[in-house]
C-alpha cells in the first residue's frame, strides 16, 4: 500500500471515529478514559499536536470543536453529566496502575 492510500484510509477512519463519538453523546469522556485510556479531549489534543507538527497554528478550542462538532462549552452544557463516585474511583485506579 502506498503512503497516499494509507493516509486516505487513516483519514477516513478518523472521520468515522469522530462522527461516531459525536453521535454517542451518552458516552461520557470519563467512561472512555476508564475503558480505553483516551477521550474526546485526548483526541482533540492529538489533532492539535499533529497540526502544529505541520506548522499550522491551532488552538485547543479549535481542535476540540473539530472533535466535538460544536464549541466545547456548548457540548459540556448539553451532554456532560457529573461523574459518579464509581466513575471517579475507576479513573483513579486506572491511573494508579499506569503510574
Amino acid at each position: 500500500m502506498d503512503d497516499r492510500t494509507r493516509t486516505e484510509l487513516e483519514a477516513a477512519a478518523f472521520r468515522r471515529l469522530v462522527a461516531h463519538l459525536r453521535e454517542r453523546t451518552d458516552v461520557q469522556n470519563i467512561d472512555l478514559m476508564n475503558l480505553a485510556g483516551f477521550c474526546r479531549n485526548c483526541l482533540s489534543r492529538w489533532y492539535m499536536e499533529a497540526a502544529r507538527e505541520l506548522g499550522l497554528e491551532m488552538t485547543q478550542d479549535e481542535a476540540r470543536e473539530t472533535v466535538y462538532g460544536m464549541p466545547y462549552a456548548e457540548w459540556k452544557a448539553r451532554y456532560q453529566r457529573e461523574a459518579t463516585d464509581e466513575q471517579k474511583k475507576a479513573l483513579e485506579e486506572a491511573y494508579k496502575n499506569h503510574g
